[in-house]
């Protein structure tokens, strides 16, 4: 059996770092963790390929060699999907689609002949036996949750490593929360579930020794939801993992409520973490309680950011705009958040309603759905009406884009965050010839042809003079900010 992996575009957003990543001569930002997981659940004998169309071109000769294509996606690379399917259906291959997209939306495809749905290690053992006997289904699906001590080690051999500027390993699945626009737990439950910290070891030693010396990303969708075992079995083995491969950083996501726990956020910075997104969403209590978002509320969430800061983390930071309870004031208070608070990056979307959260249903109750969500946080869409006259809410919304990461505001920001940040140590930065390249690259790109030459410079020596160990942190970041605001740019102009 010919398998052909296949991990449809995406289209150019916040976190794609389409215009930062040819500064390090990257393709793309991670590999398909879901997928190279799903080829290691495969039979060995079968015969597997890879083509992810963010760093590849998927050709006829690739369909053709196929006897199945395998699709998984998340919702914002659906019309790449489409794409993909209509070429599968002209070169005659059958398709198995799985992921975020097909979870929500398979009655939309009906091009695809078979769906494995739901956690992969449940649903695709029964799929692969009722193939080899001639008789699989069309959709697999379950409501149960997979033990993660049973989930294989991805088969990183599929993936050209050289294309991406991170790896990635998950250790956890489900959250404790019940955020009421997230479809987190509707897909992967509130139980938390955990691979072991040898599970761990071993991926990351997998990657080590296929030359993986570079940055790693936790995707879990909150880290530390079982904080015993961070601190008792995992972050005690990462620690010692490191202690001759300290050029391997990591970074995850986390609720903010990770400041409550002082030996833990010590811990976690310890073993190399040293970036972190936390979903903030908004300095607006009312819209807080709205959302259910009950572990951001009773705190101040600015001191909670300083904090990481000066433990040795950098706060990425999520913010929502459209809460029923929210008044053209809110415009104001998030630029005056995201400015003071010194998260460079500041991911700010116009909030949507996706299929499976409590909030699809609360608003399919009030009547007052439009449309599917595009799966673009920051792309200027809504897909019900909101309570604020919809002319000012999209307005305030690219009036906080333009401002945040417009040229003197961004570059501000970067120095608010050094200012606070105490950097651990801990990690040696990857010194390779591509990020030479990068830093040279960006003197020309930024500093000679960019609108943001003189806010560039000012940083250039206020660093070099200031913070000197944090120069290659505020290279990064300035380049960042030259992916933020050609993105913003084109949603908000």
């Amino acid at each position: 059996m010919r398998i052909l992996m296949v991990y449809p575009q995406f289209p150019d957003t916040f976190w794609s770092f389409k215009h930062a990543l040819p500064f390090i001569r990257k393709k793309a930002s991670f590999p398909p963790l879901g997928l190279l997981t799903v080829a290691a659940l495969l039979p060995e004998d079968w015969e597997k390929r890879l083509v992810d169309m963010n760093t590849t071109q998927l050709t006829t000769r690739d369909l053709q060699w196929a006897d199945y294509v395998f699709v998984s996606a998340m919702i914002a690379q659906r019309e790449s999907v489409r794409t993909v399917l209509q070429r599968c259906k002209q070169a005659g291959t059958k398709v198995v689609a799985g992921g975020p997209l097909f979870m929500s939306e398979h009655e939309d495809f009906s091009e695809v002949d078979h769906f494995v749905l739901n956690e992969a290690e449940l649903t695709l053992p029964p799929f692969i036996s009722d193939l080899e006997r001639g008789k699989p289904r069309r959709i697999y699906e379950t409501s149960e949750f997979a033990d993660l001590a049973l989930s294989p080690m991805p088969m990183w051999d599929l993936a050209d490593m050289g294309q991406y500027a991170s790896m990635c390993i998950q250790y956890s699945r489900g959250c404790p929360f019940n955020c009421e626009f997230c479809n987190v737990t509707a897909m992967l439950g509130h139980r938390f579930r955990t691979k072991s910290a040898d599970q761990i070891v071993a991926e990351l030693d997998a990657l080590y020794s296929r030359g993986w010396h570079g940055g790693v990303f936790f995707v879990d969708d909150n880290f530390i939801g079982s904080r015993r075992k961070l601190k008792e079995e995992l972050l005690p083995a990462l620690i010692a993992w490191r202690r001759d491969k300290r050029t391997i950083g990591f970074q995850t996501e986390a609720s903010i409520d990770l400041v409550d726990d002082p030996e833990l956020l010590g811990l976690m910075v310890k073993a190399g973490f040293d970036k972190v997104f936390v979903g903030i969403e908004t300095p607006n209590d009312e819209s807080l309680a709205e959302c259910k978002k009950s572990q951001n509320r009773g705190r101040d969430l600015m001191e909670s950011v300083k904090i990481m800061q000066r433990a040795g983390l950098e706060v990425q930071g999520g913010f929502i705009v459209g809460f029923d309870h929210d008044t053209p004031s809110i415009f104001r208070r998030q630029i005056e958040f995201i400015q003071q608070s010194g998260i460079v990056t500041a991911m700010v979307g116009l909030l949507q309603a996706p299929k499976g959260t409590r909030l699809y249903e609360r608003l399919k109750r009030e009547g007052r759905l439009t449309s599917e969500t595009s799966g673009n946080n920051t792309d200027d869409t809504m897909n019900f009406r909101p309570k604020m006259d919809p002319k000012v809410l999209h307005e305030g919304y690219r009036r906080i884009l333009l401002h945040v990461y417009s040229p003197r505001a961004y570059y501000e920001r970067i120095r608010t965050f050094l200012r606070e940040y105490k950097s651990s140590h801990v990690i040696r930065p990857h010194v390779s010839w591509h990020y030479i390249a990068a830093f040279l690259r960006s003197m020309l790109v930024l500093g000679v042809r960019g609108k943001e030459r003189l806010e560039y410079w000012k940083l250039f020596f206020w660093t070099l003079f200031r913070k000197p160990h944090l120069f290659p942190l505020a290279i990064t970041l300035a380049i960042y900010g030259f992916h933020f605001r050609r993105v913003s740019e084109r949603y908000a102009l």
